[in-house]
């Protein structure tokens, strides 16, 4: 045996891990900086809390980086900044919408009950109490069906040529030109529509009218999300069913759209909700009433972003009430469709594991 004798460690020797800070250190950063925030904001007297807050951010920014520049050096110091200006930039657009939402939910629960959802305006004067949404509800939902009944076939079949058949000039020319619908203001297809069906053809205002509008609005959304869900689609899916001996037409109808139709159900819906709300194609074209009409190929119609239109330009407080309730019956609606997308988005995901 070797009488050699290990040599201890230095003690002294460097760590090869440089110092970090706790976890819990940008929260007390946030708290420490919306304490300076408020305390600068009253020694100068400014009475705003968007003032104060915009203070507290380049505090938290600042802060964030002098600290971690001394203990951990400055390329975490450099990752820290951009991951408070990340955190800066959420809560600054957080903060309208929740503000939005909380001054909406405020105002619009004064008169919104089950009276309110059931019943129309009828004989009631703007200016009087009472009344309710019901027509304008019914004239949304069938408005807006119709114009997904007409434009759901019409944008999936495009998206179905495009990526599956489209080659050429006539498929440059067909993307080009839901390129430039996809821009168009809604004002515009309103007009359009107003030239044609209710000016030249002579069909007078109606529910369907309003639907042909958003129709236009529609198409280039779905188009677009369902071509996308298609491109997704692995092209060995394809190849295998093909190399089986199974037509085109046949592999798309029983490969492709299975596998993608949770994407393009939930870009439908989410199309559904942006043409939901739209107010200049209603106005135009479905003129808007005060009663019930069931009918939507036939006489004026209300729905919701009109009545909300209607009631806010009436002058009164309850006409104010009745327009804060319809304004969060329609953010409810859109609400609803925006979560049963993610809903079918996850249900329908391609499974990963075994």
């Amino acid at each position: 045996m070797s009488n050699a004798t290990l040599t201890p460690a230095p003690k002294n020797r460097s760590s090869l891990r440089a110092a970090t800070l706790p976890k819990w250190f940008p929260w007390a950063v946030a708290a420490g900086s919306v304490l300076l925030g408020l305390g600068i904001s009253a020694a100068a007297g400014l009475n705003s809390s968007i003032q104060w807050a915009l203070i507290a951010a380049v505090l938290f920014v600042a802060g964030s980086y002098g600290i971690s520049a001394r203990v951990e050096g400055g390329r975490q110091a450099k990752d820290r900044v951009a991951t408070s200006m990340v955190w800066v930039a959420f809560l600054l657009a957080l903060i309208p919408l929740l503000s939005l939402i909380w001054e909406t939910v405020k105002q619009g629960v004064k008169v919104l009950d089950g009276y309110f959802l059931t019943h129309s305006m009828g004989v009631v004067g703007d200016s009087e109490p009472g009344g309710g949404i019901y027509h304008a509800i019914l004239g949304t939902l069938e408005q807006v069906g119709l114009a997904t009944l007409f434009s759901v076939p019409v944008g999936v079949l495009t998206a179905i040529y495009l990526v599956e058949y489209g080659r050429g000039r006539l498929a440059k020319a067909v993307t080009f030109f839901v390129d430039v619908m996809t821009g168009i203001p809604s004002i515009v297809a309103g007009l359009f529509v107003l030239s044609l069906w209710v000016l030249i053809l002579d069909m007078g205002p109606s529910g369907v009218a309003g639907s042909f509008a958003l129709c236009i609005l529609m198409i280039p959304v779905v188009v677009r999300s369902t071509e996308e869900m298609l491109k997704l689609v692995p092209n060995e899916l394809r190849e295998a069913s093909l190399a089986l001996g199974v037509p085109k037409w046949r592999t798309i109808l029983k490969v492709v759209l299975p596998t993608s139709i949770g994407g393009i159900v939930t870009g439908v819906m989410l199309a559904v909700a942006r043409i939901t709300g739209e107010t200049a194609p209603v106005l135009l074209l479905v003129w808007g009433t005060d009663f019930i009409n069931a009918n939507p190929f036939q006489d004026p119609q209300e729905s919701l972003p009109m009545y909300i239109y209607l009631q806010y330009g009436a002058g009164s407080d309850a006409a104010y009430d009745r327009a804060w309730a319809a304004a969060l019956t329609l953010i409810a609606f859109i609400m609803i469709l925006n979560l049963a997308a993610r809903g079918i988005a996850r249900w329908k995901a391609p499974k990963t594991g075994r």
